[in-house]
């Protein structure tokens, strides 16, 4: 069965301003991820810069289908 993260967050920048994101999921590997794990997939995925802190909130583990592809380029729809 595929694993998935379904959370929230919220990310602040060192120059000013932040993103916030509601309901976000992420395929995970394994039963778990830790938030610092999270934060850090996220802010490289999103090639995010001047990043202050990151918050994840509301973090439940689902089963569900995965939808990134193995090699990481395409997606289903």
């Amino acid at each position: 069965m595929d694993k998935r993260v379904l959370f929230d967050f919220e990310i602040d920048f060192t120059n000013g301003g932040g993103i916030q994101g509601q309901e976000f999921r992420l395929d995970i590997d394994g039963e778990d991820i830790s938030d610092e794990e999270l934060a850090k997939y996220i802010v490289e995925d999103m090639r995010l810069l001047k990043v202050g802190e990151v918050r994840i909130l509301n973090k439940k583990i689902i089963i569900e289908k995965h939808k990134r592809r193995l090699d990481g380029e395409n997606f289903e729809e």
